[in-house]
């Protein structure tokens, strides 16, 4: 493993020589901070205004904003570096006060500033004061979790289902631009709280996420894993000052309760923050197969018709505790640590009628699973910030450490109903685990006339292990009698180490950002039972390339270029299958190769006064892509038929597996608009449209010894659609409604029906606006389903699934020595960072 550090080495040389050079260019010396204070009061009332907010935007980068907020008696007292700023005190519903090219050498006392009521610029004012769910820029979409009414009481799947350009389908996989192949972070790095399958992910608490960053073509900077794009969840972490927080429970039906609560204190030197969720869910699904088997002559040989029903019963609990400590005013340091505990029963009810050629029923059975599950993840990470004398001059350096364990154990039970016949009893047991563990830093150095130029470098390397240890058998006066057609152990390890390098500049109207990232890729993969081993060593490059034009302030342009890729791991690598039906089965392919995509995408951006608009064209190109494919494995069901023993009924076994497909063409539009008319309305509407290319093919030897060559080539054009309302209602209620639909599409063996869903949510202020009582509905017309069609050379599939039905919760939130709205605001001025140039944020 030392070979992987030799080049964080190098880069750590690098920056510390070129840190010693800027200060050599400085002087040698960093200018003291100075202290700017003063007391912000109503000019009618001259009582003290709480979490005024105080803004400092540097002349040099006004891209540098610096503030603070007032405390109980209206003070504030603002740490900065001498310069040249415009001050402005904002705050909700007030008139802004404003101070412009003010010089500051030394410490300042602005004060008493009066802020007077502005009624009729109330709105302008509240777009200050308080986030818009969606938030529109060129290179992502930021979308605020804290505005949506909907997601109260839910998962992390729930937000990512309401962000713009991305969809959550009826088992929980997440797409983006209508594409799976999207990289999920946590506070910008993989974690192993993204969990090993999309269950796992759905245990993270809505409660628990700040914001989600929707980045779809990604820079340099950034992994190069996920073809479709980036995913970044943030948790939350206050840095409001003094001791503030906030208390939340809710209640659902179908059966759904939880709590959280967050406390965060803040003094000069430090930052304690901390967020505790426990969430429960009882929650009914259903499926439905219906399934026509052929002869080999094309002719109808048989029916089966498989109804499933779900129950799946969860708890949870997820805690994170930060601290954070101000070495001094250009240097801190973070400590996290994060834990999450969730567990359950998932049972699994299904009904099989068999009919022969003529639809004449032969056989009825029950097949009834019992799954405990168990899941377990820590994390650890700590971070150090420094920012030198140059504004946007940095170096961030990152350590976390995580591991995660998943346990399933399921007892599957079948009978033969009528003649009460009892099968096999069957059982699996799945174990997983994972360890993962990150280093990074990232080095930002400013050059050239007034800063408008910068630098960056920096090197990430992560060390994942993963091992699955599964076990079939039949129970046998209590004992697993295990079978080792089914039963193996999957070690599974990949080391990726990663350098990336990009500059950045300015000229007049035009932005240019050019990158190049490396990754070194170790993966190793032991199946230990049948003693499989293969290793894949590969290093790719992939470069990155921003152009940009400012039409002005509110209107931009930007193209842009990246190569990203894919690899293979979670569901897709499990080789084992699943056993809740034993004729349908789903079982992964750990010998899948990655899958390289060229990525283009133009862009634009426009803003108005109350409204804002964004759209891009983007075309991506991929080989090796894979997909799902089903195949009938060559095992058939015999099942005794009471009635004719001597005709069993025979049933034969489908496998759905992914395998590296060839070649996928995508290339399609979207458009994201915000339009807030007045005080408190809220719209927003997002339109993505498609077209798919595929093209490949699948030769394999089936049961039968026969080669036999699947052509895959499909065409699919598919669209989906959001539309999200937010609007004020009598008695100062508030009402958001949600609608999605998702068009219908197809791939190489089948074909999807559109979907419709609906979600609707009322909230209001009580208990003197400290609290806020919440009503939402999700599905509120119980219609998200996937229907479906497949079909095989000898068996047709239809196919409807509903991973849950329609979900109703009130939630109670109470909030301590912190406001709604200046809350909100607060949060919006601590991000002003200064690669806002370089990432045509705009």
């Amino acid at each position: 493993m030392k070979k992987h550090f030799s080049l964080a080495f190098f880069f750590l040389t690098f920056i510390v020589n070129a840190q010693r050079s800027g200060e050599q260019r400085s002087g040698g010396q960093r200018p003291d901070p100075i202290v700017i204070t003063g007391t912000v009061l109503d000019q009618d009332t001259n009582e003290p205004l709480e979490y005024a907010t105080l803004v400092l935007q540097s002349l040099r980068n006004p891209d540098r904003v610096t503030g603070g907020i007032t405390d109980a008696t209206g003070k504030f007292s603002v740490e900065t570096f001498p310069g040249k700023y415009n001050v402005r005190v904002e705050y909700i519903s007030y008139k802004t006060y404003e101070l412009k090219e003010q010089v500051y050498r030394a410490p300042t006392d602005l004060g008493v500033i009066k802020l007077a009521l502005d009624v009729e610029q109330l709105a302008a004012v509240e777009v200050i004061g308080e986030r818009t769910t969606v938030e529109l820029r060129l290179d992502k979409k930021v979308y605020h979790v804290g505005s949506d009414l909907t997601v109260k009481g839910g998962s992390v799947t729930d937000v990512l289902d309401n962000v713009p350009s991305v969809s959550v389908d009826v088992e929980g996989n997440i797409s983006l631009r209508g594409n799976e192949s999207v990289r999920i972070l946590i506070n910008g790095k993989p974690s192993a709280l993204s969990g090993l399958s999309p269950e796992a992910l759905q245990q993270l608490p809505a409660d628990a996420i700040e914001k989600v960053e929707v980045i779809t073509n990604p820079s340099a900077r950034y992994d190069a894993e996920g073809t479709a794009g980036i995913l970044n969840i943030v948790l939350k972490q206050s840095k409001t000052t003094g001791l503030n927080g906030s208390v939340n429970v809710f209640v659902g039906e179908p059966e759904a309760y939880g709590g959280a609560v967050s406390l965060n204190l803040r003094r000069n030197k430090f930052n304690i923050f901390t967020n505790t969720t426990y969430r429960y869910t009882n929650g009914p699904g259903n499926a439905l197969f219906e399934q026509e088997n052929f002869n080999a002559d094309g002719s109808t040989a048989s029916f089966q018709n498989e109804i499933r029903e779900f129950q799946r019963q969860r708890g949870g609990f997820n805690t994170n505790i930060g601290f954070e400590f101000f070495i001094d005013s250009t240097s801190s340091i973070t400590n996290s640590f994060v834990y999450g505990k969730s567990g359950g029963d998932n049972i699994t009810n299904i009904d099989f009628s068999n009919f022969d050629a003529n639809r004449d029923p032969t056989i009825q059975r029950n097949r009834f699973t019992i799954e405990e599950e168990e899941r377990e993840n820590i994390q650890y990470s700590v971070n150090y910030q420094k920012k030198f004398n140059d504004d946007g001059h940095e170096l961030t350096i990152d350590y976390q450490y995580s591991i995660g364990d998943e346990l399933e154990d399921s007892i599957i039970d079948e009978v033969i109903l009528g003649e009460n016949i009892a099968l096999d009893t069957e059982q699996t047991i799945n174990d997983e685990t994972q360890k993962n563990q990150l280093v990074q830093f990232d080095y930002v150095l400013p050059f050239g006339k007034d800063n408008k130029s910068q630098f960056e470098m920096g090197y990430r390397g992560t060390f994942n292990n993963f091992n699955t240890d599964f076990d079939f058998g039949v129970l046998e006066n209590g004992q697993l009698n295990s079978d080792p057609n089914f039963s193996n152990e999957l070690n599974y390890r990949e080391y990726v180490n990663a350098g990336y390098v990009q500059v950045g500049s300015k000229f007049n109207k035009f932005n240019v950002l050019g990158g190049l990232r490396v990754e070194s890729t170790d993966i190793g993969i032991a199946l230990v039972n049948t003693n499989e081993i293969s290793d894949k060593d590969y290093v790719d490059w992939f470069p990155s390339l921003f152009l940009g034009y400012e039409f002005s302030e509110t209107q931009q342009l930007t193209i842009s270029y990246s190569r990203r890729l894919r690899r293979p791991r979670s569901r897709f690598i499990n080789p084992f299958p699943s056993r809740s039906s034993n004729t349908n089965l789903f079982q992964g392919n750990p010998d899948l190769d990655p899958t390289y995509t060229d990525a283009y995408d133009l862009g634009y951006l426009k803003r108005w006064e109350k409204a804002s608009f964004t759209t891009s064209v983007y075309f991506n190109r991929s080989t090796g892509v894979f997909q799902f494919i089903t195949q009938e494995t060559g095992d058939f069901v015999t099942i005794e038929n009471p009635n004719d023993p001597t005709n069993p009924v025979v049933v034969p076994v489908q496998a759905r597996t992914p395998i590296n497909l060839a070649t996928d063409s995508r290339y399609g539009w979207e458009f994201t608009t915000t339009y807030t008319p007045k005080r408190s309305w809220r719209l927003t509407w997002n339109l993505n449209l498609f077209q798919q290319q595929l093209r490949g093919s699948n030769t394999f030897v089936n049961f039968q010894n026969e080669t036999i060559t699947q052509n895959f080539d499909a065409d699919n054009f598919t669209w989906f659609t959001r539309l999200s309302a937010k609007l004020p209602l009598p008695e100062k209620v508030d009402f958001q409604t949600n609608l999605f639909y998702r068009g219908p599409s197809q791939n190489a063996q089948s074909k999807r029906k559109g979907i419709l869903s609906t979600n609707l949510a009322f909230s209001k202020d009580v208990i003197k606006d400290k609290a806020t009582l919440s009503l939402n509905i999700s599905d509120l017309f119980n219609s998200r389903k996937r229907r479906s069609e497949t079909r095989t050379a000898n068996v047709f599939t239809y196919s409807e699934f509903q991973f849950r039905q329609r979900q109703i919760n009130l939630s109670f939130l109470y909030r301590f020595n912190q406001k709604k709205n200046q809350r909100q605001g607060n949060r919006q001025r601590g991000n002003g960072g200064g690669n806002g140039d370089f990432e045509t944020e705009g």
